[in-house]
């Protein structure tokens, strides 16, 4: 039997929570067990029912996406959070990744694509969508203070630049060109970061690399 991953709902607009509901509950293996009008209500939702993933909308009255996510990352940690926001870029995309969020997807998405998000990240994976990228990449050549990055130890100084040129949505030959190394090289330095940070492919390794700070 599969196991129903449990989802908590939240975005201000009825006329959208009710889509999303109806669409997530025709899956067989996804239960929507509260819904939220804001990011307070959201917050108390995620914390007494401690569901699977919270489904979050980036601008919400109260507490906006990013500030539900610190929330869920303090107070019920084991929750996945995976936001939805309508424009790509939106400033708090960055803060939101920051704080926690397992995901980003805008709400141009197909059901189908936001159904695979939800099972993705409740595994314990990472989902990025590729406007968003597009955003961070953007802002990596914005100046802005941002913390100090938080590299783990065990990744060679190699890792970390191929790391940070793939965070600024470089391909492989272009990383390969920057560092003056082969493709296939990159592609290892690529393949023992995703294992050594134990992220579920290149999305969630450039996810990872903005939520530290590695850019």
């Amino acid at each position: 039997m599969t196991a129903v991953i449990r989802i908590v709902l939240a975005d201000d607009q009825a006329v959208v929570r009710d889509g999303l509901g109806m669409l997530l509950g025709a899956a067989d293996d996804l239960e929507v067990v509260a819904t939220a009008k804001d990011g307070t209500d959201a917050v108390a939702a995620v914390v007494a029912q401690r569901p699977d993933v919270a489904l979050v909308d980036l601008r919400m009255p109260g507490l906006d996406g990013a500030e539900v996510t610190a929330e869920v990352a303090r107070q019920a940690a084991e929750v996945r959070v995976l936001i939805l926001t309508t424009y790509a870029d939106d400033d708090a995309v960055l803060p939101a990744l920051r704080a926690g969020a397992a995901g980003y997807l805008t709400k141009d998405t197909t059901g189908e694509a936001l159904c695979a998000a939800i099972r993705t990240v409740a595994a314990g994976g990472s989902v990025l969508d590729a406007a968003v990228q597009a955003r961070l990449v953007a802002l990596a050549g914005t100046p802005a203070t941002t913390p100090a990055p938080s590299i783990p130890d065990g990744l060679t100084a190699r890792e970390v630049d191929t790391l940070r040129l793939v965070a600024q949505g470089l391909s492989n030959q272009q990383v390969a060109s920057q560092l003056y190394v082969s493709e296939a090289t990159v592609k290892t330095h690529v393949n023992h970061l995703i294992s050594k940070l134990a992220v579920d492919g290149r999305p969630a390794l450039v996810a990872w690399a903005w939520r530290n700070g590695v850019t």
